[in-house]
């Protein structure tokens, strides 16, 4: 029975591989969580492409500042020694090669590391790139946190992409409810996989082939 992982155990897992003094930007929706589980034994400094450094956790209610805000306009904080500054600064450092990781959401991954997370086929959903496609190849490390398949069971790691490309060949690792894989030469290799998942269970709802690690691991749910 495939039993998915909620997106606080998703973001707890991505937190473990978040190394202890990053440059860290966390992009709109899932990976948002990930600054809230990152241990306190971590200094992890925040970016955000609207134009903060040292950003903190989300202020306690009534204590909101409208004046500073994320990139998904949501109420931040402000760490000692952080600071904010025009968004084309954030972008420099963006395109620069600064910032160590870029955890992203997704509405596609092709099994060769294309992103695609910037527009769909749903008229409902409008287009909204925002800095995905600055951080997609400026970033150092791209982590991608998504669920496994969409909500009506569509995968969302296929042989190629069918949505519009944020970026070709970008994606490093990918956390999902299900699994935690890295895009290699040969392509999608599941390092992790949720409790009492079988590889037969996961392969049916991926549609890109998938190889397996020796050593497959359990992901931790907690």
């Amino acid at each position: 029975m495939i039993s998915p992982l909620s997106d606080v155990a998703v973001a707890r897992r991505v937190a473990r591989d978040i190394p202890d003094g990053a440059y860290v930007n966390l992009g709109i929706g899932m990976p948002i969580l990930v600054g809230d589980v990152v241990g306190p034994d971590k200094e992890v400094v925040y970016h955000s492409e609207n134009g903060i450094l040292g950003m903190g956790p989300a202020p306690a209610p009534g204590e909101e500042d409208r004046e500073l805000i994320n990139a998904g306009k949501q109420p931040v904080t402000l760490l000692p020694g952080g600071s904010y500054f025009h968004h084309t600064d954030a972008f420099v450092m963006m395109r620069g090669g600064h910032i160590d990781i870029s955890v992203l959401g997704a509405f596609q991954v092709s099994e060769t590391g294309d992103l695609a997370n910037w527009i769909t086929d749903l008229a409902t959903m409008p287009p909204a790139v925002g800095g995905a496609m600055d951080l997609a190849v400026g970033a150092k490390r791209v982590l991608v946190m998504t669920t496994h398949t969409t909500r009506d069971g569509r995968p969302k790691l296929l042989p190629r992409c069918s949505y519009p490309l944020t970026a070709a060949g970008v994606v490093d690792r990918v956390y999902t409810d299900l699994a935690v894989l890295d895009v290699g030469p040969a392509g999608l290799v599941v390092r992790e996989m949720a409790p009492g998942l079988t590889r037969t269970e996961l392969q049916s709802v991926t549609a890109a082939r998938l190889t397996f690690a020796d050593d497959v691991g359990e992901l931790d749910p907690h």
